[in-house]
């Protein structure tokens, strides 16, 4: 039961929170070592209105039907110089955290920016330098209190400043070579390498590229199973990122938007009913490695149980798995499920600026070489091969993810994982405390939340919010004094405008209170005895 607004504000006592941030819950995950080389696959091993929103009104559960996505318009480390303090806190944020100067904001407004076709015109404007150093200012601020999005601000590239000066276009494919010498094709298949192996996938088999983010990684593993099974439908769930629906849109696919769990997992009985409804068809299959909003994790296993226990032969299957956060954190869990190219998979596709930290938006696409050569063209411009979805591909962002991998190595990424797990649980822990409903999945850094009404609030601390809910994904740059403080805002903004009441009994809020997520985990669980429960 959610408790009212009267009820919560007497939780908001500074012992009460003062608890929840003297331990982490003992259940935490354990975390897998990459001390022995066996633990790594060798590249040949087999395989603002501050008003409160108004509530909807309560409305009569409704069993989610399977949609045919074309038929709907609905969405089925190293410090950071311009960061406050460390990954681990150690920093003090006391008198950063002041307002944004309006002064600089009105030197970014669209009529101080605008570009000048004549001096008379550029008389009126502020020079660049004002207005580079207002913006400086400005992304300084925006990042001490960027909460709601998975992006790791904890990183440091100074070192590869000076190949800014360069035009570095990997144009064409990775392994082929083109005429074009101002390349870093050989720190992307190092990048390439290090996926393809940390993922399973013997080096003589395995293909990939740099992409510009993780939905071009979508895209692309999208595309090679509509061009190997040109008539399989594209299965997904409902909480799927947009991008794979898009790539539906953009290939002129037949797609099934599949039901979720509270917890945000597909509906592994809807999906299973659902291929049994279409065996005439292959299957294209999408796998959530980390659902945007409440990042769950599908299970592969299980899908792939379904596909055998149908009899979906292998050729006509197709997996792709979108790994856009987790998939970069899942190896280093102990105990976690193994994403692997051992198993019957066909692609990943994993961002890049996410976990490791970048200061562009980049990421990885993996493949089976065999699928690329059905999209394969050559193209004697370029004096290469024509296999990505972009022609010209920014060559710096290999150099920065190859420089940050190198730098972290596989412990300082494990070190980077840990920090994220047990900090997320940290703030659930906090919430939870301070009556604020909450959920945390076991394999996951988002902690989903009842949205805050007011939106200052929301705008301030960059939440990604979703109908009645919000969530904070906790990366390496978030600590336990900025939770703390986050914590203490929205009690305040709980005291003077209320809370979040749930949008019906279907509303995401509603879902929270489920117990597919563990019983007591959004509110402190009453836990008995055996023998008082027996004499009740």
């Amino acid at each position: 039961m959610i408790r009212g607004a009267a009820a919560t504000a007497s939780r908001f006592a500074a012992g009460n929170l003062g608890r929840a941030r003297a331990s982490i819950s003992a259940s935490a995950p354990t975390f897998r070592s990459f001390s022995t080389a066996e633990k790594i696959p060798s590249f040949h091993q087999a395989d603002g209105d501050d008003a409160p929103v108004p509530a909807a009104p309560e409305c009569p559960p409704v069993v989610a039907p399977v949609n045919e996505f074309s038929g709907i318009s609905a969405k089925a480390g190293t410090p950071s110089p311009w960061a406050v303090f460390d990954a681990w806190g150690i920093n003090s944020m006391e008198g950063k955290m002041d307002p944004v100067d309006p002064e600089d904001m009105s030197r970014l407004e669209s009529s101080a920016v605008a570009i000048p076709f004549n001096d008379e015109e550029r008389s009126s404007l502020p020079n660049e330098t004002e207005i580079l150093s207002s913006y400086d200012r400005l992304l300084q601020h925006r990042s001490m209190v960027h909460f709601g999005y998975p992006y790791n601000l904890m990183f440091n590239h100074a070192e590869l400043y000076d190949f800014m000066k360069y035009s570095i276009n990997n144009l064409g494919d990775p392994f082929v070579p083109s005429n074009y010498g101002i390349h870093s094709r050989q720190f992307e298949c190092a990048v390439i390498d290090f996926f393809a192996r940390l993922w399973g996938m013997p080096k003589d088999e395995h293909w990939g590229y740099v992409t510009t983010c993780g939905t071009e990684g979508n895209l692309h593993g999208i595309l090679l199973a509509r061009e190997r099974l040109p008539d399989g439908i594209l299965y997904s769930s409902r909480e799927t990122h947009y991008s794979i629906f898009k790539a539906a849109r953009y290939y002129r696919m037949d797609a099934k938007s599949i039901p979720t769990l509270p917890t945000g997992e597909i509906d592994y009985g809807a999906l299973e009913h659902e291929i049994s409804q279409n065996m005439d068809r292959p299957v294209i299959m999408n796998v959530n490695i980390g659902t945007t909003v409440k990042g769950a994790v599908d299970s592969l296993d299980r899908i792939l149980r379904i596909l055998t226990t149908l009899g979906v032969p292998r050729e006509r299957f197709h997996v792709h798995c979108d790994g856009a956060l987790f998939a970069m954190m899942m190896p280093f869990v102990e105990y976690g499920p193994e994403i692997s190219f051992k198993k019957p998979i066909d692609s990943i596709a994993v961002s890049g600026h996410k976990m490791l930290g970048c200061p562009m938006p980049c990421g990885v696409t993996i493949a089976r070489k065999q699928h690329v050569k059905l999209v394969e063209q050559r193209i004697d411009y370029l004096n290469s091969v024509d296999t990505t979805i972009m022609g010209s591909r920014n060559g710096q962002a290999p150099l920065y993810m190859w420089y940050s991998l190198r730098k972290k190595g596989i412990e300082g990424i494990k070190q980077d994982v840990i920090h994220c797990m047990e900090t997320a649980r940290y703030l659930r822990d906090t919430l939870t405390t301070a009556g604020i409903t909450c959920r945390l999945n076991d394999l996951s850094s988002t902690v989903v939340l009842e949205r805050p009404v007011c939106d200052a609030f929301v705008k301030r601390w960059q939440l990604a919010c979703e109908e009645d809910i919000a969530h904070v994904v906790v990366m390496p740059n978030i600590t336990r004094e900025k939770i703390d403080l986050f914590v203490d805002e929205l009690n305040k903004v709980i005291e003077e405008k209320g809370r979040m009441k749930k949008r019906g009994t279907g509303s995401p809020l509603a879902a929270l209170t489920s117990d597919s997520w563990g019983v007591g985990s959004f509110v402190q669980p009453e836990v008995g005895d055996f023998k008082s429960d027996a004499k009740k």
